[in-house]
């Protein structure tokens, strides 16, 4: 196969989760009003006539009108035979002035009753019956937010797409359903509100378009657009599950939210052209959020067309969700790092499906998979199966020899395996060279009977679950060192499989997927990313009709919904939750949701220790998760934010010595970068503080001053109290250390005094701190990590 183009679609999966938010006091949700049931106004001829009445005096300072026209839509229900009242949206201060008014017994919030999802409620901790749910149930409060989604299209027939129930199309679109091959206007609806496919580039660079591959329309034939979509927005679809795995409600994170596809991805990859093109069209027809799980290696922004679409977007108001890449553990390899995208690392979560090989010694392996089918008994009537390496099966070894092992034949790659060593044999293959799913494939066709897939250096200890097509599993580095050593020391090495169903309430949890791409970043030190971690294992979400959930052409199975991992997945997750942040919050900015999410993230477990990193389960870093892992209930009502706006940018791209040339095609604005030595790269205001240390002439500490400036976003008066934790070899002085707040709206500055150590760094390394700082008023955490870096000057 040709080589992809440059920026080549990252299938980053994850787990669709339900996500629970508290309404501001500007926000109106559902409540249930109940009055006497002998209440009889004598004013008003009936009582529905006085509900309306009542709702215009609620509103009469805001509207300047009683007239009726204008809140009648907020009515839900009138109740008159077992409960006297009525149910109505409303606003926290409405219903609190709704108290006080004669004939009113109570206003109770109209609380959801979940059902049984497909875990991630019950994860998250938004189950609880004291739970506020209105952001996440079928509630008005995403409906009038679009989402643009830029991948490989959609599947519009998909139950997670239906929009029963929902209100009229946003008036402020502008977008079109785009008709093309299989693809008419009839597959939009009122969920999916935008559909646009883009062909230009990738046209050019392969010379025509495969049609047994691509359908040239925003129909999805890879399966990746219509998951990520489904992940961010998706409707409640009942009695999902993946080969009877993960059983439950499947639903996204926004399911009210609109739907716009803008399909840039196609069978060999992603160019650069169509992808602006559609941050482009998706900007134009207005779009609130953009999706996108594509990425490239990391590249300086004034060359990397994502960057550049997504400042254009943030210019317009428009938050910019991005994968964070699947090259992890490997140091600095996060991509789409612009300090304007919300990039996105991945997490586990609570669940896992359970696969176990059983060695001839009766040691037990524990590994993943999500393979239905004939068991190994089944096929070969007998418990254990003989079992070889596939670096010990390569083509010209027979009798069991024990020579060096090709890397081919011990990743299992197409035509490496010797059929007499493989016929009727597990085999344990490397993972890496070839797709995990593929390596079973790759041994049936040898005549083996299983497949165990294992990491090597540097996987580490980080699993996902595979649909194999012959029984499999996966397992980590350490155990497959195990096995390697069990099978090079027995003559006659022996195992059986044994796979379960799926298991939940796993500890610890969430951990870093050790897949997920890490910092910092190459572009710049002084910007933190990944900025936060969001599910990414094991996910559950629609797939497309007519697409084997391995994608391998043998692969005959039919699946409404797929499981899948990646940094795709915990992306769409931070855009459905940035959509119901923005129908909280219209007003905020992109930089305002991504403060929320990052100030408010938590670091501890469900068990209350420090997060873990898969890879080896040792303490996690900042470089691994950022800012840490989401926390929905409390990014809504985050207390202060740190806003930056696009001249703050400039900034900081002028502190970064880009040219006025490169900044100009970024921006589309001329920056002559006057007095560039008065603007520092770390005085950006973002929610996270990284300075650089250069040690090569450090004589004694090194001070470095940074400033921020906080708005307080809360509806009452708060006095912000600071703590502060200070890195490893820096003392940290903030003034001041208390901050009064009068009104919503209000900004207030702080400047942070870091004075670090002389530390001796070696040549191309660099020594990283990590401390915090902890503003709170007794309720609201808004904490920043702090990060201090020594390295040597190039």
């Amino acid at each position: 196969m040709a080589s992809p183009p440059s920026h080549t679609l990252q299938l980053f999966f994850t787990f669709s989760f339900f996500l629970t938010l508290t309404l501001t006091l500007a926000q109106k949700q559902s409540y249930i009003i109940r009055v006497q049931n002998d209440f009889k106004p004598s004013v008003f001829s009936d009582v529905e006539h006085w509900y309306s009445s009542t709702l215009s005096t609620l509103r009469y300072d805001s509207l300047k009108s009683s007239d009726h026209e204008d809140h009648k839509e907020d009515f839900i229900h009138v109740y008159k035979t077992v409960f006297h009242g009525f149910s109505a949206k409303l606003t926290a201060q409405e219903a609190q002035q709704l108290v006080n008014y004669d004939g009113v017994l109570s206003v109770l919030p109209d609380r959801l009753r979940q059902l049984h999802t497909t875990r991630s409620p019950h994860f998250m901790g938004l189950d609880s019956p004291f739970t506020m749910s209105n952001l996440v149930t079928e509630s008005d409060s995403g409906s009038n937010v679009v989402i643009g989604v830029l991948d490989t299209g959609i599947w519009p027939e998909r139950s997670s797409f239906h929009d029963q129930g929902m209100g009229p199309i946003p008036s402020f679109w502008k977008g079109e359903c785009t008709e093309g091959e299989n693809f008419t206007k009839a597959n939009c609806n009122k969920k999916i509100i935008g559909a646009r496919y883009f062909t230009s580039g990738y046209l050019a660079k392969i010379g025509s378009m495969n049609s047994s591959a691509d359908i040239k329309s925003a129909r999805d034939t890879e399966g990746h657009g219509t998951h990520t979509a489904s992940t961010a927005a998706g409707r409640a679809v009942g009695d999902a599950s993946f080969l009877g795995f993960a059983k439950g409600v499947a639903v996204g994170i926004a399911p009210k939210a609109r739907i716009a596809a803008y399909k840039v991805c196609w069978k060999r990859g992603c160019m650069d052209s169509d992808i602006l093109a559609g941050f482009d069209k998706a900007v134009e027809d207005g779009v609130n959020i953009i999706s996108i799980s594509i990425g490239g290696s990391a590249v300086p922004y004034n060359l990397d067309p994502i960057a550049i679409g997504s400042f254009g977007a943030m210019e317009k108001g428009v938050f910019v969700s991005a994968s964070a890449g699947n090259e992890g553990p490997r140091s600095m390899s996060v991509t789409n790092v612009a300090p304007w995208i919300t990039t996105v690392g991945a997490s586990t979560i609570d669940r896992r499906f359970p696969a176990d090989l059983v060695l001839g010694n009766g040691k037990k392996i524990t590994g993943s998979s999500i393979y239905r089918g004939d068991r190994l008994h089944d096929i070969n009537h007998f418990q254990h199966l003989p079992l070889i390496y596939g670096g010990n099966a390569s083509v010209g070894l027979r009798n069991g020899a024990r020579h060096s092992s090709s890397f081919s034949s011990a990743a299992c790659m197409p035509d490496s395996l010797d059929k007499e060593l493989v016929r009727g044999k597990i085999v344990v293959c490397d993972r890496g060279g070839t797709p995990r799913v593929s390596k079973g494939e790759i041994v049936k066709d040898a005549g083996g009977v299983g497949v165990v897939v294992a990491n090597v250096f540097p996987m580490g200890e980080g699993l996902v679950a595979d649909a194999h097509l012959i029984p499999g599993l996966g397992v980590t580095e350490s155990s497959g060192n195990l096995i390697r050593d069990y099978i090079n020391s027995n003559a006659n090495p022996t195992a059986t499989m044994t796979f379960y169903e799926t298991q939940v309430g796993i500890k610890p949890a969430p951990v870093v997927a050790s897949f997920s791409s890490r910092g910092p970043s190459a572009e710049s030190t002084f910007v933190l990313k990944p900025d936060v971690i969001a599910p990414g294992v094991n996910i559950l979400a629609a797939w497309p009709d007519g697409v084997a959930p391995t994608e391998l052409s043998s692969d005959q199975r039919h699946t409404q919904f797929n499981i899948a991992s990646g940094t795709s997945m915990s992306c769409p997750h931070v855009s459905g939750l940035a959509a119901l942040l923005k129908g909280a919050h219209p007003y905020w900015s992109p930089a305002m949701i991504r403060s929320a999410l990052m100030t408010t993230a938590y670091t501890q477990d469900q068990q209350g220790n420090a997060l873990l990193d898969e890879t080896s389960y040792n303490i996690s870093t900042t470089t691994d998760m950022g800012a840490g892992h989401v926390d929905p209930e409390k990014a809504v009502d985050p207390g202060l934010v740190y806003d930056i706006t696009t001249d703050d940018y400039l900034n900081f791209l002028c502190a970064s010595n880009y040219s006025g040339r490169d900044i100009k095609q970024i921006t589309k604005r001329s920056a002559k970068c006057r007095g560039k030595h008065d603007h520092k790269p770390w005085n950006m205001n973002y929610p996270a503080i990284s300075v650089v240390i250069y040690t090569t002439q450090l004589q004694e500490p090194a001070i470095v001053q940074v400033t921020r400036t906080v708005t307080h976003v809360g509806e009452a008066p708060s006095t912000y109290t600071l703590s502060v934790t200070n890195p490893k070899g820096v003392n940290i002085t903030v003034t001041p250390t208390s901050m009064n707040f009068r009104e919503k709206g209000e900004k207030q500055s702080y400047v942070v005094r870091i004075k670090a150590e002389k530390r001796t760094v070696t040549s191309l390394n660099s020594v990283i701190e990590v401390g915090k700082l902890d503003w709170s008023n007794g309720k609201q955490h808004v904490v920043s990590p702090l990060v201090v870096v020594w390295k040597q000057v190039l």
